[in-house]
C-alpha cells in the first residue's frame, strides 16, 4: 500500500469548516429556573444540531413539553435528574443518557439537593431561536435571583413555527 502525497488543493485535507468552541464560550442564559449555554446551533452547524450545556439546581428544569418537528437527547455529566417520558419518570446519574424522539411529551426536574449538569442537544438545528427569546441573558459564574430566571412569557409565533407545545403537567410522578 502506498501513500500518496495529497495535491496542496485537495479540500479534503485542506478545507477548514469545523467549529470549535472553547471552554466557557457561548450565549449564556436563564430559562426555567436553569442556566444554559448555547455552544452551537443552526448558524454554526449548516442547520444540523443546537447544543447546549446546562446547570439544573435543585427544583429547576421546564414543564412538560413536546417537540414534533425536533429530536432531543441529554446526556448528564454530573448530579441526578428525572425525565419525564410520556406519562413515565426515569430517574438518571452523571453518565446516563436520554433520548426524546420528536412528538414525545418530556420534560426533567432535579429533585435533588444539588445541582445537576448535562449536554443536550436537538436535531436538527435552529429551535435555538426560540429558548433564547423565551429566556433572560445570564451572567456566567453568577446565581440568578427569583426574578431573573422566572420564565418569560412563551412566543406563540416561534412556538408554532419549531413545532413546540406548551403540555399540562398532569401531576405524574
Amino acid at each position: 500500500m502506498s501513500l500518496l502525497q495529497p495535491a496542496a488543493s485537495d479540500p479534503r485535507y485542506t478545507k477548514r469548516s469545523a467549529v470549535f468552541v472553547p471552554p466557557g464560550a457561548g450565549k449564556h442564559i436563564w430559562a426555567a429556573g436553569d442556566t444554559y449555554t448555547l455552544k452551537v446551533g443552526a448558524e454554526e452547524t449548516n442547520g444540523s444540531l443546537t447544543l447546549l450545556e446546562a446547570t439544573v439546581p435543585p427544583g429547576g428544569g421546564p414543564d412538560p413539553h413536546v417537540h414534533n418537528d425536533h429530536d432531543e437527547a441529554f446526556y448528564l455529566i454530573s448530579g441526578e435528574l428525572e425525565f419525564l417520558n410520556g406519562d413515565e419518570w426515569v430517574k438518571a446519574g452523571a453518565g446516563g443518557f436520554f433520548f426524546v424522539p420528536r412528538g414525545t411529551r418530556h420534560r426533567f426536574i432535579n429533585r435533588g439537593y444539588h445541582a445537576a449538569r448535562m449536554i443536550f442537544f436537538f436535531t436538527p438545528g435552529g429551535i435555538e431561536e426560540l429558548m433564547v427569546a423565551s429566556s433572560t441573558p445570564a451572567s456566567p459564574g453568577v446565581t440568578p435571583s427569583v426574578e431573573e430566571v422566572a420564565m418569560p412569557p412563551l412566543i406563540p409565533e416561534l412556538m408554532e413555527r419549531f413545532g413546540t407545545e406548551q403540555l399540562p403537567d398532569l401531576g405524574t410522578s
